[in-house]
């Protein structure tokens, strides 16, 4: 079947077969989608033909925003949702607290009408780059999980995690995903410069195959994250890219929570279960406000996103949300 007019990037079939693996809200479902004989199975090759058809998907429109990119510098790529009237912009970050991502974030923000615009950041990310902009509000997301982790009757490995004001927050969480992988893709990543090095590639296929987990596969933890992160950091020109490798490597919402709570739940309320409460937390607090930034981990995009449409629709309540005290 030929590629539509309106949509080179995918043909009918395959728009119709994306369309059903982002309705399915269960890994039971998902086995016979992908006809799997176990949902671990279903998983896992769900994973690999997403990937390949969201890419297809979003090669059309990143083509088109890399055109209308500023030429200065000082706007951030992101995804938008409109609830009630108000643009809810998502920002996926690398939060790697460098000078140059600290100057772009404070370059964009500069350039917002504070009588009409109000920046969230994720716990941890204001203190890092806003600490001396009062109008600069953090969220309760990171504060809000470790209360929940408390509430499971589980073996705890989050209780040498510091208290949530801690400046370097970010890298904490980090080190629970696990630093000697990281060790290994920094020195492929040396080894395989420059950055387009297939050398590098291929190294850091195998070595992403052979340490990542169950836990990894839902939080994308793997080598080609680590590297679009730290060029990123450096250079945010580089942050759509990181963005649309997280927009094609996480399945819908409910599927990835699903898989790390088996495997993991702790870590399922620090990841996937934080992008609920941030895009319910900044809608709630929004009243006046035309538009709304929210700087987050673009790890996090994808699902705050998710979350915001199913505001939006109507399909996701906020009737048990409650502010921290």
């Amino acid at each position: 079947m030929g590629r539509s007019g309106d949509d080179p990037g995918l043909t009918r079939a395959e728009r119709e077969r994306l369309a059903a693996l982002k309705a399915t809200t269960s890994l039971a479902d998902l086995v016979a989608l992908v006809d799997a004989e176990t949902e671990h199975a279903a998983y896992v090759a769900a994973k690999a033909e997403w990937s390949q058809l969201r890419a297809a998907e979003l090669a059309a429109t990143e083509r088109v925003a890399r055109r209308t990119a500023d030429a200065d510098g000082s706007q951030l790529p992101g995804t938008t949702v409109t609830v009630d009237g108000h643009d809810f912009v998502v920002h996926g970050i690398t939060h790697a607290d460098t000078d140059a991502e600290r100057s772009r974030l404070r370059r964009f923000e500069a350039t917002l009408d504070p009588d009409r615009t109000t920046v969230y950041c994720e716990q941890g990310i204001r203190p890092m780059y806003f600490a001396d902009r009062p109008d600069v509000c953090e969220m309760d997301d990171y504060r809000w999980a470790m209360a929940a982790c408390r509430e499971l009757d589980v073996d705890s490995h989050l209780d040498d995690v510091p208290d949530p004001s801690f400046a370097g927050l970010s890298e904490e969480v980090g080190r629970i995903a696990g630093r000697f992988r990281e060790a290994v893709f920094a020195a492929i990543d040396q080894y395989g410069r420059p950055v387009d090095s297939p050398v590098a590639a291929t190294l850091g296929e195998v070595a992403s195959a052979f340490f990542t987990s169950h836990e990894d596969l839902a939080t994308g933890e793997d080598f080609e994250a680590f590297r679009k992160t730290r060029e990123a950091a450096t250079d945010p020109s580089r942050l759509r890219a990181l963005q649309e490798y997280y927009r094609r490597t996480f399945l819908p919402q409910p599927l990835e929570r699903e898989w790390l709570c088996r495997h993991d739940p702790e870590l399922e309320i620090m990841t996937h279960a934080r992008n609920e409460r941030m895009a319910e937390y900044a809608v709630a607090h929004n009243d006046t406000s035309s538009t709304v930034h929210l700087l987050v981990g673009a790890a996090h995009q994808p699902g705050i996103a998710y979350y915001l449409r199913r505001i939006r629709d109507g399909t996701h309540s906020m009737a048990d949300f409650e502010p921290m005290g």
